[in-house]
Order: structure tokens, then sequence, then C-alpha cells
């Protein structure tokens, strides 16, 4: 692997995501380039398989950029598996692999268990603080999802079975 590219992590989805985090940057730019997290969203936003043109004309509207740099993106994506791409009336049309919330989902628990090499304790107490400060509502949920989880635990259930 080139010495200049970050390494690449595939999941057990087969998605090949960034080993790095962004701060500075906004949304799913923070775990991938900007230019993708644009085109993936408007893939997503298109909500059914579209050519490249019908993305390209959404990018465009908000970022200036060529055609072939957009076909570029589409097909990086197909290859670090956030898209699949079919031939439709001798088009490619491109279609995300999940929706954007398991991608969501799934791009933040990977980041959760990246910053726990921190040390759980300190990760926990500043998401508590954070969440304190920006939004009380979402700590009081975290409390219930939390108390719901040890219940579960309790039980015997594995996560995710009755959450």
């Amino acid at each position: 692997m080139p010495p200049d590219r970050p390494p690449r992590h595939s999941n057990r989805k087969g998605l090949h995501l960034q080993d790095t985090v962004r701060l500075s940057a906004e949304g799913l730019a923070k775990v991938m380039g900007d230019l993708e997290a644009r085109v993936l969203q408007t893939v997503w936003a298109l909500g059914a398989p579209a050519p490249a043109r019908a993305v390209y004309e959404r990018v465009i509207a908000s970022h200036p950029v060529a055609p072939l740099t957009v076909i570029t993106v589409l097909n990086k994506l197909v290859t670090k598996g956030f898209l699949t791409r079919a031939s439709k009336n001798g088009l490619l049309h491109y279609r995300a692999v999940m929706k954007e919330e398991e991608f969501r989902t799934l791009v933040s628990r990977r980041v959760v268990e990246g910053i726990l090499s921190f040390g759980p304790d300190a990760v926990a107490a500043s998401v508590v603080d954070v969440l304190a400060e920006q939004d009380p509502e979402r700590l009081a949920e975290l409390g219930r999802l939390i108390r719901r989880r040890l219940r579960a635990q309790s039980a015997g259930e594995r996560p995710g079975d009755g959450g």
C-alpha cells in the first residue's frame, strides 16, 4: 500500500472505511472525503438507482465539479463497497448498498470503538458532559437506553435482541 494513503478498514459488511476521523469536517466528511460524502448523500437523496448524470446535476447545484470527477467518485464508492452499479438502458445506474441511517449507525459504532482506546471512563464522562451542555433531552434518552441495555443484559439477552 502506498505510504501516502491512509490504511483502509474493511468491516463485516465489506465497506472500506478510512482509519482516520477528520474532526474539523462536517457530517459524513469526518470519515470520508468531502466530495465522497456529498456524492453518497446525493445517491441517498435520489432514492432509487440513478445514472451518473442525475447525481452530477444534483452535486453541481451546490459544489462546482466536473462531470468526470463525479463519475470517478461514484466508481471509487463502488470500489469501497458503498455503492453498487448496474447497467440499465445503456447507462450505469448507482445505488447505495445500505440506507443512510444504517451507514451512520455503522460508522458511529466504528468511531466509538476507536475513541474507547483513550479509556472508556474518560470517553463516557466526556459524552455525558457534552450532552449535558448541548442536548439535555438526548442525555436523558441515553440514560433510558443504558437502563434498557443493563436490564437486557441481566436478563441474559444479547445486544440488539430486545433493546
